[in-house]
């Protein structure tokens, strides 16, 4: 087939061949001229560079991610992969997407030919371990699926996936040599096993757990092992030690699946659990009862053109096409289920919730998804929205606060702020089904009245003292945003007392601006600004920002652009200053975070507190700036290869900007149910609603010089908004955009016509 030799041809080739065997296929397809979704998705983008991107087979927010991995060597290697390497020690079946931490890896599987290892080897030494090398000429990726061959062994492996049970099959080349398969519970991604457990069930069935420590204190996964031919003979290890018997524990257990002589195809079933082996041989029952790999590559397949089909785009550019459909692939990564096919799951607690009345999740990278994810959910996967919210107020009533980076069970308390609240606010807001409204703001309120992370000091000072808290400004920064949104639930639900203090609270950033330097900069405890200060670097023993500095942190007041413009003095200096941002150059200094990456002089892309800020010139009457920058970075900063995204991908965030962006407007205040018009790179975006609805971006002369909105119509009628609001989008009808090479300097200027703060 086409897919057989694309990895051997140029990208350029490839991405021609992609489009012919696509075009080749269409009479398969439900529409008929049209090929699958699936054929425009290249799962190596952001696999290279600082994208942290997971590879392999899943399916959209599936439990399972079974995947390629290397020997971990740092950062760039958050995912288990990275695509300048060219070792494998195995496949293992949990991953995380995009992240700037690292875990999981769970149960690693490894087959492999000749004399019996028991560990993996080292980069320097690979021929000591069971590795391989191979090449990626000799690999294959898309939704679903993913082949390789391990050029060290001559062996095919093949892997596909449902939601909770993973699916190998290895080719094994046709030799006298034997024929092993190792599962190691000792690996994974940069993290420590604690207690690990293999038993053989029968001759074709294994059971197991691992329990880690990494960035997830306390993680529990239990699998079960399925063959599709009896098992010869099994032998068990503690690191290289024997252990006598079918069964054994420790810290390092190991077991090696040997056949005397090569037995041609051999596939496993894994399937995994939070709860229990028992489970988790319950759930390879009911998602892959039989042995049919093509069929479970089918039916992933089709999972993903369903969830890829509910925002379509058209552009003659197929980069755009391949760069486009491949966020939306990444986007529907994370949160991931975990629970059984029974809804059974763990909690925070680490207590057993048996069949739970709603779908639970976990790995919520809210810092970073708040910002546009949360929102592109709302949009178009509504009805696992509501499934994430309860996900979220269950995760409260067992831990006491809403999740902060929710990790497999497990509350990390990774970054600053509180920023469930903004996501669950929004949720209720936009009308999501099943949200209490009183008990929605019970659990806002309880995650912002706690006494740590500075929150202690907002609520009796007003501001975090600079030489008090480390990240100060960040922090408050973020607590003005939730506090926000949280004043607009009170207002909703009918709490007078609780609106008027957290909308005061959500004006606390005002503290921070010195009209002096135009920054935001840390006060400290006596009311003065932090000293020394330099804009561009961040390396005070007291450092007030997060993955950032100065010029970066100033814009961050999505929920009140009309009142930061007034700390400025006027559009006029709110738009000079912010011109500057993407001009001006100076030193990070060698304590910058990595993080702070995809430069346009000190605006960062590739970090999420930069999400908004080329949106906001809407907001002082420039819409055509707006423009000129959201085409900018959408040409600059995304690209179709494997480094082709600018910062780490964090579970998607960095998709979804792309994707709203793209379509042409961008929720800059989430809470607000707003969006910003920017600058549509594509030429029709169709989003696909509940009921049967649609709403539609016709976008008439496009093109990459025609980048300024000349004129606007909504279903129809003249439109001088330069926002959208969600309610009429999720209503459905059409939104028609004009283009041209020059600006349209009148559209949006008049105040009347700007985003504003509440509608």
């Amino acid at each position: 087939m086409l897919d057989n030799f694309l990895p051997r041809l140029p990208r350029a080739a490839r991405l021609g061949c992609w489009l012919t065997g696509g075009l080749l296929l269409a009479g398969a397809a439900a529409h008929a001229q049209q090929p699958k979704l699936t054929s425009y998705v290249d799962p190596l983008i952001g696999t290279g560079g600082h994208g942290h991107v997971f590879i392999g087979a899943n399916v959209p927010f599936g439990a399972v991610q079974l995947g390629p991995q290397n020997i971990f060597k740092g950062w760039d290697w958050c995912s288990g992969y990275h695509y300048s390497d060219s070792l494998l020690i195995g496949f293992s079946h949990t991953h995380l997407s995009g992240t700037g931490g690292s875990d999981l890896g769970d149960v690693l599987i490894m087959p492999y030919t000749g004399a019996l290892k028991t560990d993996k080897g080292q980069q320097k030494v690979p021929h000591q371990g069971y590795l391989s090398r191979y090449s990626h000429q000799r690999e294959k990726a898309q939704p679903g699926y993913y082949a390789v061959t391990l050029d060290d062994y001559g062996i095919r492996a093949e892997l596909t996936s449902t939601e909770r049970v993973g699916m190998h099959r290895y080719t094994f080349p046709k030799n006298n040599q034997p024929a092993r398969v190792i599962i190691d519970l000792k690996e994974g991604i940069d993290d420590k096993a604690t207690e690990t457990y293999l038993e053989q069930v029968d001759a074709q069935t294994f059971i197991g757990h691992r329990f880690s420590k990494g960035w997830a204190k306390n993680q529990q996964l239990f699998f079960a092992i399925k063959t599709s031919a009896p098992v010869p003979a099994f032998a068990l290890y503690n690191e290289a030690q024997a252990i006598g018997g079918k069964s054994g524990k420790g810290t390092a257990v190991k077991g090696v699946l040997s056949f005397a002589k090569s037995p041609g195809v051999l596939r496993l079933k894994v399937g995994i659990s939070p709860v229990s082996a028992q489970n988790a041989l319950a759930n390879i029952q009911a998602e892959i009862p039989g042995w049919d790999f093509a069929k479970v590559q089918q039916a992933a397949d089709a999972k993903w053109n369903q969830e890829l089909s509910k925002v379509t785009i058209e552009s003659p550019d197929p980069v755009v096409r391949r760069t486009f459909y491949t966020a939306l692939y990444h986007a529907w990564f994370a949160p991931a289920l975990f629970n059984d096919v029974n809804r059974d799951y763990r909690g925070t607690d680490g207590k057993v919730y048996a069949k739970a009345p709603f779908a639970n999740y976990t790995i919520f990278s809210l810092w970073d998804t708040y910002r546009t994810e949360q929102s592109l959910f709302t949009l178009a996967q509504p009805e696992r929205v509501g499934d994430m919210m309860q996900t979220m107020l269950a995760i409260n009533d067992q831990q006491q606060k809403l999740p902060i980076w929710h990790l497999m069970g497990n509350e990390t308390g990774t970054m600053v702020g509180y920023s469930a609240v903004p996501a669950l606010a929004e949720a209720y807001l936009k009308g999501t089904p099943g949200l209490d409204g009183p008990r929605v703001l019970a659990a806002l309120k309880q995650s912002s009245t706690r006494d740590d992370e500075g929150v202690n000091f907002v609520k009796t000072l007003g501001f975090i003292p600079a030489d008090k808290e480390n990240e100060s400004v960040a922090k408050a920064m973020e607590y003005a945003i939730d506090d926000w949104s949280i004043a607009q639930v009170a207002k909703k639900v009918g709490d007078q007392a609780a609106y008027d203090t957290y909308s005061k609270r959500a004006k606390y950033y005002q503290k921070y601006f010195d009209p002096r330097t135009r920054f935001m900069r840390g006060v400290t405890a006596d009311g003065k600004f932090q000293l020394p200060f330099d804009a561009f670097q961040s390396i005070h023993r007291q450092n007030p920002y997060t993955e950032g500095n100065a010029w970066q942190y100033t814009w961050l007041v999505p929920h009140d652009v009309p009142g930061l413009i007034k700390l400025f003095g006027s559009d006029a200096a709110f738009t000079q200053k912010l011109d500057s941002l993407f001009v001006v150059q100076g030193s990070l200094g060698e304590s910058a975070s990595p993080d702070i990456s995809g430069l346009i002089g000190m605006y960062a892309h590739g970090n999420e507190p930069s999400h908004a800020t080329t949106y906001l010139y809407a907001y002082a009457g420039q819409q055509w700036k707006t423009a000129e920058k959201v085409r900018q970075v959408l040409r600059e900063m995304y690209k179709d290869k494997p480094d082709g995204i600018s910062g780490n991908e964090d579970c998607g965030q960095m998709s979804a900007w792309y994707i709203m962006s793209s379509m042409g407007f961008y929720p800059v205040s989430p809470s607000s149910g707003a969006y910003v018009l920017g600058s549509p790179l594509v030429d029709k975006a169709t989003i696909r609603l509940p009921q049967g609805k649609t709403f539609v971006v016709n976008v008439q002369g496009n093109s990459p010089q025609n980048i300024y909105i000349q004129s606007a119509t909504l279903n129809g009628q003249p439109y001088a908004n330069t926002y959208l609001l969600h309610r009429d989008i999720v209503a459905g009808g059409t939104l028609q955009l004009t283009m041209g090479p020059q600006p349209n300097r009148t559209f949006g200027t008049a105040p009347a016509n700007r985003p504003k703060e509440v509608y």
